[in-house]
């Protein structure tokens, strides 16, 4: 099912006499593929769990219009809306077993839609079995992992076969090992079933590993739309720059000078087509390639082995970061008693940003 969000809008009234009101999403436009996984990404406050609640529902728009295919459902209430959710908190009737959790929206069904007591119980057991949780359907949630709760939850949203399927930080509550299990079970589930998903994160790890697409809030505004490949390897704005990727990038006040990227004194890269001017420069830290005769220097602080890959962990004067991390593979050796180490830089890894409104200064990668 195509979703569509056409100059979507929520404002929220000041809560005080004379405050401003609170616009939480700003002028949503996308057209959702059918059949995709999107992750809608971003930090605590920026809109994406009201977005969710305007598709869903359960908020109405304060302007703009959400269609499913060609229905515009904007005014629709969203028990017919066909939407399949999973909350955070995992949301389950204690009291119920398994099986009682899974079937309860069918036993709301009313009209032609109405099902005998065998049609949902096979039903239920369809939807158990996708998820891999049909062993354990005579037991009670408080009898169940975090994990297999969450599975609960999400065969309890598909039984109804929604058109769409919405997720609101449906992993925070797992354990790290247990987050990655189920963001691939999720990921699974949703391409076996081909229902249009929308998954709410604030961590780009989750968003980046599973979406098809993601889009990047904040403050209420679409920041960037793409594959997240894509996203990452060309941020629009210092925000996403600084948004994507573990550890976080590395920006530097710096400048261009004669087409040459400075940071302090030293003239780093190359960067073709870009004036002279103050830039905001943003490192990723695989962009570092250790070089004893490089045109980067750095104070180091501590080498960190982490088995793969070796984390040099610096300082520079110039740095917004506290600390400099640059990621080389675990082969290349450091001195560890230097007290400085030289790098060369990636030019495809290396982002520019005016220093005014934040935007991607783009320069020629020779």
């Amino acid at each position: 099912m195509k979703v569509v969000l056409k100059n979507l809008t929520k404002r929220f009234p000041s809560r005080t006499k004379n405050g401003a009101d609170v616009i939480a999403v700003n002028n949503f436009d996308f057209e959702i593929p059918d059949g995709k996984l999107i992750g809608l990404l971003g930090p605590s406050g920026c809109g994406k769990s009201t977005t969710l609640n305007l598709i869903c529902g359960l908020e109405p728009p304060t302007s703009g219009q959400i269609f499913f295919g060609d229905d515009d459902v904007t005014r629709l209430p969203p028990e017919n809306r066909g939407v399949g959710l999973v909350f955070q908190n995992y949301a389950l009737y204690p009291h119920l077993t398994v099986l009682e959790n899974i079937m309860f929206p069918l036993q709301n069904l009313k009209g032609p839609e109405k099902m005998t007591k065998p049609a949902m119980r096979e039903k239920a057991m369809t939807a158990a079995k996708l998820v891999q949780i049909d062993t354990l359907l005579e037991r009670k949630p408080s009898e169940l992992s975090g994990g297999q709760q969450q599975r609960v939850a999400i065969a309890r949203a598909l039984v109804k076969t929604p058109r769409v399927l919405l997720m609101d930080e449906p992993l925070s509550n797992l354990d790290a090992r247990l987050r990655l299990q189920t963001r691939e079970e999720i990921r699974r589930i949703q391409q076996e079933t081909g229902v249009t998903t929308i998954f709410v994160t604030h961590d780009q790890d989750e968003a980046m590993s599973i979406s098809d697409m993601i889009v990047v809030m904040k403050d209420g505004v679409v920041q960037q739309i793409g594959a997240p490949q894509e996203v990452y390897d060309n941020p629009v704005n210092l925000f996403v720059s600084m948004f994507l990727g573990t550890p976080p990038i590395n920006v530097f006040d710096g400048k261009v000078e004669n087409e040459k990227l400075y940071i302090g004194s030293e003239a780093v890269l190359s960067v073709p087509g870009v004036k002279d001017q103050p830039v905001s420069a943003a490192i990723r830290p695989e962009g570092f390639v250790l070089d004893e005769n490089g045109p980067f220097t750095l104070n180091l602080s501590r080498v960190e082995v982490m088995g793969r890959d070796t984390s040099v962990v610096s300082t520079h004067p110039a740095s917004r970061n506290v600390t400099v991390r640059s990621i080389i593979p675990a082969r290349n050796k450091v001195d560890r008693s230097a007290r400085t180490v030289r790098f060369s830089l990636l030019p495809d890894k290396v982002f520019l940003f005016d220093v005014d409104d934040d935007l991607r200064l783009p320069f020629v990668v020779e």
